[in-house]
């Protein structure tokens, strides 16, 4: 098999708030926006990988959840336990400098883990945990 990531889906609850820090604070280049409102559904991802996308979705959009899973998956997002991402980069202080001066959220500043991994994390707008980890 030849199989690839060619996107991932990340709840949003505030298309502005997502779409400056995927593009301001991460660097991503928006590849597509569609929609109005809330209801938008914009396309980002990394400079030089066309094919690798993150798609952030409102999520009370799906017409098969119920009102009651809506409620839950505002609160999870709320607390920042719904989404979340693992992204990479051979920088990691420089791009950790970068987000913080964005005013992104800190979860954890870039720390040497005991499994073998420099990483650092943390919360886009809508309270996704984006953990950032150093390749080496």
């Amino acid at each position: 098999m030849d199989l690839t990531i060619h996107a991932t889906f990340l709840p949003h609850d505030d298309p502005e708030a997502a779409l400056a820090f995927y593009r301001d604070a991460l660097g991503f280049e928006v590849r597509k926006d569609v929609g109005q409102g809330t209801m938008r559904w914009i396309t980002v991802g990394p400079a030089g990988q066309p094919g690798t996308s993150i798609l952030l979705a409102p999520p009370a959009a799906d017409p098969g959840i119920t009102d009651d899973e809506r409620r839950t998956i505002t609160e999870m997002m709320a607390k920042g336990t719904y989404g979340w991402i693992l992204l990479a980069t051979p920088d990691l202080d420089a791009t950790f400098e970068k987000v913080q001066a964005a005013d992104a959220e800190v979860v954890q500043e870039p720390t040497e883990q005991p499994y073998g991994i420099r990483d650092c994390a943390f919360r886009d707008p809508a309270g996704n945990l984006i953990r950032i980890q150093e390749l080496r």
